[in-house]
């Protein structure tokens, strides 16, 4: 990939943009006399914005000499911020990258930096570039990190993350960083090899996202003196203020599992906080239905509502992060040379755009959604169905392990002493402990325990979506767990819930197992359906599909059902490994 897709503007369109600026050509659009922010001055100026194509020419008090053809638009009273910026995307949760890049910007948020992940576990280097090359066609602006590790104990993990993946990962110009560093407990105790790529990250000029919940300030400082130059994992208004005594970025979380943002303003503004400059929002990856609510929009909103000052609430939703990701010469400022991600507000005191113009291209003008239809060819990229092509047969439902795993909050496992008979096909619902299955996606594999705390009444739910794409069965009777299972298979992937051999509710996955191609409405009203009827049969915590996806989470405690077995994350153990079938 040639390094002018990140600065996307050939010698010949430099000189048409030249020509605009002299009077020798039309500007494509003029926001005529906006009220818009300027970072430059921590102002709010009025003037005009000239845009030609997909780029900011001009923004000041002059007016183009020449305005044949030019779209000139009336901001009178209308006031004109950058693009928002959503610092810490999982574009992976039900939804496709596709999907939530359209659903993000008609809210204002122009521009996603997003986890490789998915694309990096599951598809072929060259395709998964393409594909992120591809992706950042849209309207909306899609950059990247790339991760040092998989946040899971997989079998052939050396092999993937393998010295020419990561060179390429990392100097793609479309991945502004590394991380996020999930395996920080590794390189504190010596491994040489993540450290060597996060060396080579700060050798091309990136800064590295940690990963560090609850850390303390020791923790914090050591990291610091690491390489990783930011975090978002602060819970409290005392754990943001650690990371930015660190010298660290420090984004603020808004997320359906961790929605912390507005104890976190209240706390630092009660410490005496005037500057934000060195701070950022973020939604970390919500469930679908968490974004009803807004995407950055609604975290600026929060800021202003909680008394963070107006112009430092925006820049947080926006150039504070093009600066940290080094790249505010071309995004997050209202300035000649930048992409014309652009929002038109009513009223700086509510965030949420009445139109937005995305590289210089309406996207959402007098309330209709000009988003272009893109028919992604996404089995062109490797990104297939979920086909399982084997049978889920009685010794797989066979238990005996004397110790289960317990749900105590929505990601959290905790290992416990069985007390009940596992060897009936059904279970009462008298207890809140059910059957479980991890299931090896080719079949090669699986392992067998009971959990308690996901619920009392679940006749059978099947699911592909998990951090590792392996197949999860729970349920209190075996029938119900079987047809769950066969429906997966029937529909290629996705979530399954059975009772008395019944589909109740569903969600299909057309993509991995792991992602809809449905729209992101669609997505919401599915996952709602879905969170509602699990949590009606006993589901005690706040989000069942984070549940689903961090059961192979080795960044979490306390013990995790990984590829290898039920793994000890504190001893870095196999206790019990998995079953050959």
């Amino acid at each position: 990939m040639a390094a002018q897709q990140l600065f996307p503007w050939d010698k010949e369109t430099l000189r048409r943009h030249l020509s605009v600026l002299r009077g020798e050509k039309a500007p494509s659009k003029v926001l005529q006399n906006a009220t818009y922010l300027s970072s430059a001055r921590k102002a709010w100026l009025e003037g005009h914005i000239w845009i030609y194509e997909d780029r900011i020419v001009y923004a000041g008090k002059d007016w183009p000499a020449v305005t044949t053809e030019t779209e000139i638009v009336d901001c009178s009273g209308k006031y004109v911020v950058p693009g928002y910026i959503e610092p810490h995307a999982h574009p992976f949760q039900l939804y496709n990258p596709h999907t939530m890049a359209e659903y993000a910007s008609l809210r204002g948020t122009t521009t996603l930096v997003n986890d490789n992940m998915f694309f990096f576990l599951n598809i072929e280097k060259e395709k998964a570039l393409t594909l992120i090359e591809d992706l950042n066609q849209l309207p909306t602006s899609m950059f990247w990190w790339a991760r040092y590790d998989a946040q899971t104990e997989l079998e052939e993990e050396d092999s993937i993350f393998s010295p020419s993946q990561m060179k390429a990962w990392l100097e793609h110009p479309l991945v502004l960083q590394g991380g996020e560093l999930t395996a920080w407990p590794k390189v504190m105790t010596g491994d040489d090899t993540v450290l060597h790529w996060m060396q080579y990250t700060k050798e091309l000029n990136k800064p590295i996202e940690g990963h560090l919940p609850g850390a303390s300030a020791r923790t914090i400082n050591q990291m610091a003196l690491l390489g990783v130059s930011g975090d978002h994992e602060a819970m409290t208004g005392e754990e943001a203020l650690r990371r930015l005594d660190a010298g660290m970025t420090t984004s603020l979380r808004y997320s359906s599992i961790r929605p912390d943002l507005p104890v976190i303003l209240e706390e630092l503004l009660e410490a005496g906080i005037t500057d934000f400059s060195r701070f950022t929002f973020n939604t970390d990856g919500s469930t679908p239905s968490f974004y009803k609510q807004g995407v950055i929009d609604k975290t600026i909103s929060i800021a202003l509502e909680k008394g963070v000052p107006e112009i430092e609430a925006y820049e947080m939703g926006s150039y504070n992060n093009a600066r940290h990701f080094g790249i505010d010469d071309e995004i997050g400022m209202i300035a000649p040379g930048r992409i014309a991600h652009l929002n038109i507000l009513e009223s700086p005191q509510n965030p949420v755009p009445e139109a937005v113009l995305a590289k210089g291209r309406w996207i959402l003008k007098e309330g209709e959604n000009y988003y272009p239809p893109r028919d992604f060819k996404w089995s062109s990229y490797g990104v297939h169905p979920f086909m399982i092509d084997w049978h889920l047969n009685e010794e797989d439902l066979h238990f005996s392990m004397p110790m289960g795993i317990e749900l105590v909050n929505s990601v959290i496992l905790k290992p416990y002493q069985m007390t009940i008979d596992v060897t009936t096909d059904e279970l009462n619902e008298d207890h809140d402990q059910c059957f479980f299955v991890m299931l090896d996606r080719f079949g090669k594999w699986r392992i067998n325990t009971v959990i308690k705390g996901f619920g009392s009444s679940i006749g059978g739910f099947a699911t592909t979506f998990s951090n590792t794409g392996d197949i999860v069965l729970i349920g209190k009777k075996k029938k119900d767990m079987v047809k769950a299972f066969n429906e997966l298979k029937n529909h290629d992937g996705g979530m399954f819930l059975v009772e008395d051999e019944q589909v109740i509710e569903s969600i299909p996955l057309k993509l991995f197992g792991a992602m809809s191609l449905e729209p992101m409405g669609n997505v919401i009203e599915q996952h709602e359906r879905m969170d509602q009827a699990l949590k009606e049969r006993g589901y005690p915590h706040e989000d069942p599909v984070y549940s689903m996806l961090f059961f192979s989470s080795t960044h979490l405690p306390y013990i995790r059902i990984t590829q290898k077995g039920i793994f000890d994350v504190h001893k870095k153990t196999v206790l019990f490994p998995s079953i050959m079938r």
